[in-house]
């Protein structure tokens, strides 16, 4: 069967770009190698991860909070056999969602792994499919690391730690990015001794410094360990543990630590494998990731990329908005992404949520602007809630009181950070944002409070 386009994976990117060309009248396939839809996101990242996120957070909740609002009784106890069924129901209820899509779409799900022999064909097993234009949205995989053996039981990467048979009493966790600091929160609250190793001196790097030392600081209230300036350089599975050798960069000193599980939590790199690149004639760049020009297309001639297999940060959003415009300009419309108004999200509690620029990025930029900032204790709604800690940062241009980027650790710092987008993105000033009235109480006045703080300043602070 010919195509006017085939799309190669099922993530976000993939399945959203898919369903798009569909809905502009293309005649659409999407092959896909999972038993289900939706990629490593609804899978096994962001959509489970999240599930124990809620659910753990509800017993942190149950534990620490409910006798203070005087709700009397026993406190749960997890049953993690129960915690996992509820995770892959929710897995289940997501990725149906996605084939009911493509069935209400009319877009032909290819079961199996592909292959691009030449352009405009896209081998499965053993039929070769004709199609016009072809989109690689294949994802991207856990990045190793030299002498750590991944076994997906002892040793493991995020998908083995959605999956332990056991809650772990000692986790170590490689690496102090978002995926590390969500599942080591996960077990962390489960009753884990969670400790992370990370090579840099500070934690999520890239996000505004100041976040990441009161996120820092939070996470080891919570009674997560870190272990800052250091090199693994080694993680063995033994008989009954883990052992995790390193070394401290300030003065080269060799240690061990031992552990139940050890999670890898070091990054992730584009998954192309299998897919004939190199024969293709399809170049990368030097991380690895597809090169790709402003309108998606690839080095050949009817090949186009999205998503983690391109530059760019890893995100299943941004990859959704990359689909979404690349279905657009395969139908002849003007497909078109924003990159300076992606938003970047840790679910732990508190969330921490960001867009736009950092001052450590306007420093290094040269550029003039100016900070408004507030505290959740200045929220009535978050006091009332225990929810009380962090802030929201705004950063305006200095002299147009334009807002450049907005940085939030607090409640639901995920959705809150939304509003700033949509401000960014008709590029409105700090008194734009200022001037619009937020139903009282809601953590949202908290925006609009940093807001005025670039301003004469917030009310309640």
């Amino acid at each position: 069967m010919s195509y006017d386009l085939i799309v190669i994976g099922s993530g976000p990117g993939g399945y959203v770009c898919a369903i798009r060309a569909a809905q502009l009248g293309l005649k659409v396939a999407c092959v896909e190698g999972r038993e289900t839809l939706g990629g490593t996101c609804l899978n096994v990242g962001c959509i489970p991860s999240k599930a124990l996120l809620h659910a753990t957070h509800q017993l942190h909740e149950a534990e620490h909070n409910f006798e203070a609002m005087g709700l009397m009784g026993a406190k749960p106890k997890p049953d993690w056999k129960k915690m996992l069924a509820y995770k892959a129901d929710v897995i289940g209820q997501n990725t149906k969602g996605i084939e009911f899509l493509f069935k209400k779409n009319k877009v032909d799900w290819i079961k199996g792994w592909a292959s691009i022999p030449a352009p405009g064909k896209v081998k499965v097993g053993d039929t070769t499919h004709e199609t016009k234009k072809i989109v690689i949205a294949s994802g991207s995989e856990s990045s190793p690391l030299k002498g750590v053996e991944v076994d997906e039981k002892t040793i493991v990467t995020s998908t083995g730690a959605l999956e332990l048979g056991k809650i772990p009493k000692k986790l170590i966790v490689i690496g102090a990015g978002v995926i590390g600091l969500e599942m080591g929160s996960v077990f962390a609250r489960l009753g884990a001794e969670v400790t992370v190793i990370e090579y840099l001196d500070r934690i999520i790097p890239g996000n505004d410094g100041e976040v990441a030392k009161t996120f820092q600081r939070m996470l080891k209230k919570q009674g997560m360990d870190f272990i800052m300036g250091a090199a693994v350089q080694k993680a063995e599975a033994l008989k009954t543990k883990a052992k995790v050798t390193y070394k401290l960069r300030k003065d080269d000193s060799e240690h061990t630590i031992d552990a139940d599980t050890v999670l890898l939590a070091t990054g992730r790199r584009p998954f192309t494998e299998g897919l004939g690149l190199d024969s293709l004639g399809v170049k990368l760049t030097e991380r690895g990731q597809i090169a790709t020009d402003k309108h998606f297309a690839t080095s050949v001639e009817g090949v186009y990329a999205i998503g983690d297999a391109v530059e760019g940060p890893m995100l299943a959003h941004k990859a959704e908005d990359e689909g979404m415009a690349v279905a657009e300009i395969l139908a002849g419309q003007a497909g078109h992404v924003n990159y300076g108004v992606i938003p970047g999200v840790i679910y732990t509690w508190p969330e921490v949520a960001s867009v736009g620029e950092t001052e450590e990025s306007l420093k290094e930029a040269g550029r003039g602007y100016k900070g408004g900032k507030f505290s959740f204790m200045g929220n009535g709604r978050a006091k009332a809630n225990f929810a009380g800690d962090g802030f929201v940062k705004i950063l305006a241009d200095k002299e147009t009181d334009r807002i450049l980027g907005a940085h939030i650790i607090g409640p639901y710092a995920g959705d809150l950070i939304h509003e700033v987008c949509v401000a960014m993105e008709f590029g409105a000033a700090a008194e734009d944002l200022a001037r619009t009235c937020h139903a009282h109480p809601t953590y949202s006045e908290a925006v609009r409070e940093a807001a005025l703080a670039c301003g004469d300043g917030a009310i309640h602070a």
